[in-house]
């Protein structure tokens, strides 16, 4: 290097350059520590640490309760025909496993507050495996950690810890077992048979193929299912969406130009995802649309998919019109409504 460049250097090493309105700290930043530990109740006095065993232990008995009281309330409370049926199902139900699932929530928070040790750890952070010291330290942990915690030696917490974690899945046993035998053939048929006429939804008035104006919706439902012993049961399948549409713009596949009459078509109303009702008619498009999750269905095309998770059309209802001109069905569906099962061969 010239001399000339050494000065220049030297002359740069020594230039201290103005800060401007930076700051600039004089120290890095120092490490607070941890905050003093405060010693618990329960740890200075014998008397409260009893009592917190107790709450403990009286919160894994609720939860106990709460899931005998949820199979109780599950055939105390049948759901029936009545809607105030299916509100105190729900209600009774499910404040039997919140119960037995918070007393057991609630109860190892309490635990872990009251009787675990309670001091303050910080560790460095490692590789994602340890080594056999660490891995032998950490069994070691988890030994020293039993003992502070108590969990071998409180054999009342232990006890009705087991007995709430037993009891609370029991329940789940009671209701999938009441699930009967084999519907199936249930899921293939709906009230829908050959001459039924194709009424309004709620009101039971029929339909008459002249009132339908094209452009115009009716939610329909097959005539006689208000009077139906099973009626949730049964609109749940057999719940219809009349559309008309004019007879130009239907692409009918030929194997079902009968099924259609004067560009009324009829589909199943129960989404083919997860059974959401699709009731939300885009006139301009003549698009179906699921609200739940925003399956679309074309009507001009056998309410094929055009947009959305649901996998199949919507199945379509065979129509045609007697001699006093109302809207009566063909047959039955002519494959299963709504979402998929196990044993669906189409």
């Amino acid at each position: 290097m010239s001399n000339q460049g050494k000065s220049v250097a030297k002359a740069s090493a020594e230039h201290v350059y103005d800060s401007g309105l930076a700051v600039i700290p004089t120290d890095a930043i120092k490490d607070p520590g941890l905050e003093p530990h405060r010693v618990r109740m329960t740890d200075k006095s014998e008397k409260h640490e009893k009592a917190a065993v107790r709450q403990v232990a009286a919160l894994f008995i609720l939860s106990f309760l709460g899931s005998a009281f949820s199979i109780y309330a599950y055939y105390a409370f049948p759901i029936v025909e009545d809607l105030g049926s299916v509100r105190n199902n729900t209600l009774f139900l499910g404040l039997g496993i919140t119960l037995g699932l918070m007393g057991i929530g609630i109860g190892a928070v309490h635990w872990a507050k009251t009787l675990m040790p309670d001091a303050e750890v910080a560790e460095e952070r490692h590789q994602a495996r340890s080594s056999e010291e660490a891995r032998a330290a950490a069994i070691e942990i988890i030994k020293i950690a039993d003992q502070e915690s108590g969990f071998s030696r409180r054999k009342l917490i232990r006890r009705t810890l087991y007995t709430a974690l037993a009891a609370f899945p029991i329940p789940a046993i009671f209701f999938f077992a009441d699930l009967g035998k084999d519907q199936t053939d249930n899921l293939r048929h709906t009230m829908w048979k050959k001459g039924t006429k194709l009424v309004k939804d709620p009101t039971g008035v029929p339909i008459k193929a002249s009132d339908v104006t094209i452009g115009s919706v009716f939610h329909v439902i097959p005539e006689g299912l208000n009077e139906a012993d099973h009626k949730l049961e049964e609109k749940a399948k057999a719940a219809v969406l009349l559309v008309r549409l004019d007879p130009a713009d239907l692409k009918e596949d030929p194997a079902r130009a009968g099924w259609s009459y004067d560009g009324i078509v009829a589909y199943s109303k129960i989404c083919t995802h997860v059974g959401c009702p699709v009731a939300l008619y885009e006139q301009h498009t003549h698009h179906l649309l699921c609200p739940c999750h925003q399956s679309t269905f074309d009507v001009t095309e056998h309410c094929k998919v055009v947009f959305g998770p649901a996998s199949r059309p919507l199945p379509q209802l065979p129509i045609a019109v007697d001699a006093d001109g109302y809207l009566v069905a063909q047959s039955d569906f002519t494959e299963p409504v709504g979402p998929s099962f196990w044993e669906r061969n189409n």
